[in-house]
């Protein structure tokens, strides 16, 4: 139990590293293909896409990890992110410290 506990925490932090969100991912899109697409735009250094254990399918949505703020703002600039005919919902990691978080809670 803690050591699973321990991997969920890890994935948390690590969500907080990255650049860009992108929901309404098609279900027939592979992170590899995120990753193709997204790297018109700059160095893609990772893509994460959560996957489901009882359905096996990603859940719609993923982290990109770009390797300079430019990369990021060339993605933001550009209106429409079209995907297999979808339009995906991108936007901005917002990088919160924990007093942050709480204070917006409350």
């Amino acid at each position: 139990m803690a050591a699973a506990s321990a991997v969920r925490a890890a994935g948390r932090r690590s969500r907080r590293l990255f650049d860009i969100f992108v929901a309404e991912v098609p279900w027939t899109v592979s992170s590899k293909e995120l990753k193709e697409y997204f790297s018109q735009f700059g160095l893609v250094q990772r893509c994460q896409l959560p996957f489901d254990r009882d359905t096996g399918f990603h859940r719609r949505y993923c982290w990109i990890k770009f390797s300079t703020p430019e990369e990021v703002q060339n993605v933001l600039q550009k209106e429409f992110h079209i995907l297999e005919g979808s339009k995906l919902a991108v936007k901005q990691q917002i990088r919160r410290r924990r007093s942050q978080r709480k204070t917006q809670s409350e």
